[in-house]
This record gives C-alpha cells, structure tokens and sequence, in this order.
C-alpha cells in the first residue's frame, strides 16, 4: 500500500473517531453521524488500498 495514501486513511479515521466521540459527548447527533460517516470512508480507503496491494502480489507471482 502506498504509504501516502496509507497516512490518509488512518488520519481520516482518526478525525471521524474525534468528531464521532465529540458529537457523543455534546450530544450532536449531526456531528456524530458526521464523523461515523469519515471515519467509515478512511476503513474503505484503507482496505482499497490493501486490495490493490493483494492483487500486485497475485500477478507478481504469475509472472515468468
């Protein structure tokens, strides 16, 4: 995985962690949803990125 884009995604699901857990503790259900929704795009981003690096690594090992 491309470590720039690796950084991305944890900082994403860091920021959506932040705002969700702030959200809870004001009692904002819009910051909440808010910050479930960014921390739920970084997982996606995430594990994009781990299936790309999956799929290099199947066809690397058809190569001649």
């Amino acid at each position: 995985m491309n470590t720039s884009k690796r950084i991305k995604a944890k900082a994403e699901q860091a920021r959506g962690r932040v705002k969700e857990g702030t959200g809870r503790a004001i009692g904002n259900e819009e910051m909440t949803a808010k910050g479930h929704a960014e921390k739920s795009k970084g997982d996606l981003r995430e594990a994009k990125e781990k299936a790309k690096g999956g799929a290099r690594k199947v066809k690397d090992a058809f190569k001649p």
